[in-house]
């Protein structure tokens, strides 16, 4: 399909499957200061499994003095109730952390670095070669262990402490670690920089990379309102897979300002009305995202949790029936 046949097919869907992968468990509840009890988020992660999400992150298994509101990270992982067809991911920063992924039965390892030198340092403490480094590790580990992996880039579309990055940056250390093997790579606008015409363009430079290269994932944040506007420059570049996170939770601490990702309920919404096939369900998805103020103890950004879905249709005003009478005696 050509860019013209894809940017008039993004209007109408046509029924083009995109795949909706939740992040929310982890990279939303991660940035949460209430503590969400341990029974509470699995019974969050059974029910996005039910809405049908082909993947889930379910948790992280980074230092639980590092990331506190998610030290339940293996009860968890193995108490989930597991759906057939969905992949439970998490996020693993190191060796040490791959082995309690494994013991606790994650189906895929999520590496996580930076594009940017400056925000790697800032949020992992490493240069960009020493995560390269240690993540090496664990993704021999994993092919020893038969863990798929995936490799989420943090900054491709902009860093907030060094500006745009390099697009023969994001596209290099992409290559660095599709050689190593991984089974797939995210494109993460971590701090909500991105912008439409730019994600086209690299969208487009990363399918045009040589053939081995594993279908890309895009990570958008909604910070400056563009995150469904980015979604849809993306698709009409070709991509069909992208994160999104429950009622828009998330954030990033090196981002003054930054919200969450974008929602995932109003990214299903907005696709299925324009013809997308997602094979979620949206009835559960906003039912799930309505319980989370009662979770996380404050409202949620998700618009669809509050206002429903565009034809969930309102009762009449009270005294209809009489004002409608007293029209018509009008003639």
């Amino acid at each position: 399909m050509n860019a013209a046949a894809r940017a008039s097919d993004v209007w109408n869907g046509a029924r083009r499957r995109l795949q909706i992968f939740e992040v929310g468990a982890r990279d939303g509840l991660q940035n949460e200061a209430t503590f969400v009890p341990t029974e509470d988020k699995i019974a969050l992660v059974n029910a996005l499994s039910a809405a049908g999400l082909p993947k889930i992150e379910v948790t992280s298994f980074t230092s639980p003095t590092a990331i506190p509101a998610l030290r339940d990270a293996e009860i968890v992982l193995r108490e989930i109730d597991r759906r057939p067809g969905t992949v439970y991911s998490a996020l693993v920063p190191n060796v040490r952390g791959a082995e309690r992924a494994i013991d606790a039965r994650a189906d895929e390892f999520n590496l996580v670095m930076s594009v940017s030198e400056t925000h790697n340092l800032a949020n992992l403490r490493m240069t960009r070669a020493q995560s390269f480094t240690g993540l090496a590790q664990v993704v021999a580990l994993a092919r020893q262990q038969g863990v798929p992996v995936n490799v989420s880039r943090s900054c491709v579309f902009g860093c907030p402490m060094e500006g745009d990055v390099p697009l023969a940056a994001v596209l290099d250390w992409a290559r660095r670690f599709i050689d190593l093997g991984v089974q797939g790579i995210t494109l993460c606008d971590t701090t909500g920089m991105a912008y439409p015409s730019q994600v086209s363009a690299v969208v487009e430079a990363y399918q045009a990379l040589e053939e081995d290269t594993p279908a890309g994932t895009l990570h958008f944040h909604n910070t400056r309102g563009m995150g469904l506007a980015n979604v849809l420059a993306a698709i009409a570049a070709g991509a069909s897979r992208f994160d999104a996170s429950l009622g828009g939770l998330g954030g990033c601490p090196y981002a003054p300002g930054a919200s969450g990702n974008v929602c995932t309920e109003e990214i299903v919404h907005a696709l299925e009305l324009m013809g997308y096939d997602t094979g979620v369900d949206l009835c559960a998805l906003i039912a799930a995202a309505r319980r989370l103020p009662a979770l996380v103890g404050h409202e949620v950004p998700s618009q669809i949790a509050k206002a429903g879905r565009r034809l969930d249709l309102h009762p009449a005003p009270a005294g209809f029936d009489a004002i409608r009478e007293r029209a018509l005696a009008r003639g």
